[in-house]
């Protein structure tokens, strides 16, 4: 019976913290009337977790195709990460370095909106590329 009533104090304890915590946040954001909350997580990646870079990064995340002065690369299309050659690997690598960080992400999203694999390492480093450009900001 000791125990039980221990219980149901650290409950109502843990319950006046919790309500305590969520009265301060209504007072720093009061709701305003007639609009929806805004939702606590944002409905598309944030990108800054590895498995989202990977997922956001490689998958269909936007709907237009850029091209960043690379149409060359579209007669890849349909290859497999494995069936390119060192000379297609390094010309990957080559149009990947000389552009400029900022569009490093949106390359890599055109490059699988196009139906092109990129080569495994390639697509590792342009992986770790964002990783660092994004833990830097």
């Amino acid at each position: 019976m000791i125990v039980a009533l221990y219980i149901l104090i650290a409950l109502v304890a843990v319950g006046a913290v919790l309500y305590a915590l969520h009265r301060r946040d209504m007072r720093r954001n009061p709701p305003v009337a007639g609009q929806e909350p805004e939702p606590a997580e944002p409905e598309q990646c944030c990108g800054m977790h590895i498995t989202c870079e990977r997922d956001s990064l490689l998958a269909s995340v936007s709907d237009g195709i850029e091209y960043y002065d690379d149409e060359e690369l579209d007669r890849f299309r349909g290859r497999g990460p494995e069936d390119y050659s060192d000379d297609e690997i390094e010309e990957f690598r080559n149009v990947l370095l000389t552009l400029l960080p900022s569009d490093i992400a949106g390359w890599g999203r055109s490059i699988q909106l196009r139906g092109i694999e990129l080569p495994s390492q390639v697509r590792e480093e342009l992986l770790m590329i964002v990783a660092e450009a994004r833990a830097a900001r």
